[in-house]
Parts: structure tokens; sequence; C-alpha cells
């Protein structure tokens, strides 16, 4: 148990010390600017997958109404729902974060 506490207190000030060593702001803004500048490519994909999830949505929900198949609104609201939430995920992070 002693030896646990000794090396939990070692380890702490250790990590105290690498802290303290060197400019930590500059370094915090450098990674926020690099964060910041992968949203917007980030956005343009996950509006495209949501494209690309409403096309494939569109053909299946299509086929299950050619065919006859009796479930397909609880399809068609899954597809559109998944639609939404990309949309709608893509457009918070990217207004919570930029």
């Amino acid at each position: 148990m002693k030896k646990r506490a000794i090396f939990t207190i070692l380890s702490l000030s250790s990590a105290l010390v690498s802290f303290a060593q060197g400019n930590g702001l500059a370094g915090i803004t450098d990674a926020t600017t690099m964060v910041s500048s992968y949203f917007e490519p980030l956005t343009g994909l996950i509006y495209a997958i949501g494209a690309v999830v409403g096309l494939i949505g569109g053909v299946r929900v299509y086929s299950k109404f050619s065919s006859g198949d009796p479930d397909v609104s609880k399809t068609a609201a899954a597809w559109f729902g998944a639609c939404i939430f990309l949309v709608v995920a893509a457009t918070v992070l990217r207004s919570f974060f930029l």
C-alpha cells in the first residue's frame, strides 16, 4: 500500500514538473487551430455520406414499396431519420466547435 502511494505521488509530481516546462498556452492554441481546421472537410464528408445514405434508402424503400411489403413506412422512417441525424449532427458539431 505504501509503495502504491509513493508511486502515485512521484507520478503526479513528475507530471506537474513536465507541465510546468515550456509554453503550454502556445501548444493549446496550436492544437485548437489544428482541430478547427479539420471541421470544414469533415462537415462536407458527413453531408456527402448523408446524401449517399438518402439515395440508398430511397432505392430500398422503393423496392419494398414495389414488392408490396407491409413495413414500407417503418423502413422509410428509419432511412429518413438516419439522413436527418447525419445532417443535424454535422451542423451541431460545426456550430459547437467552431
